[in-house]
């Protein structure tokens, strides 16, 4: 079964997740800069079946876009022309930077590595997948 990927996409860093192969779990996966994600994605799809991505949808707490969200609807645009066979989904990303850190805290992680923010996006993106996942 092909796998699911969740993104946080982010101006400096974007977070990256995956499902298992059947589609049950979310794991975080890595984190890239940005500016590389092109070439983490072309590497990604070569060796990986997808047959979709869930994208943070970035809306502040009344449900308006964020000034990010233009930048992933550009990332969409493209990523739709380079890979029209992969769906794309949008999902809520509201809190998930305030949930990942308490997931941190409460998996143990200690301080110094709490402030590591590309593992924060990461555990971001894992938690955008899951949420897809629970509604899946």
């Amino acid at each position: 079964m092909p796998k699911l990927l969740g993104i946080d996409y982010g101006k400096k860093r974007t977070g990256i997740a995956e499902t298992d192969d059947l589609q049950i779990v979310a794991s975080g996966l890595t984190t890239v800069e940005t500016d590389k994600l092109w070439q983490f994605l072309e590497k990604y799809m070569e060796n990986n079946e997808v047959e979709k991505i869930v994208i943070g949808e970035s809306l502040d707490l009344e449900g308006n876009p964020n000034a990010i969200e233009k930048e992933i609807l550009k990332f969409i645009e493209k990523f739709k022309k380079k890979f029209p066979e992969i769906e794309v989904v949008r999902e809520d990303e509201r809190y998930t930077s305030k949930m990942a850190m308490e997931t941190m805290i409460k998996g143990g992680l200690k301080k110094k590595k709490r402030r590591n923010k590309a593992m924060l996006d990461q555990v971001s993106a894992a938690l955008i997948l899951q949420s897809y996942l629970y509604k899946k």
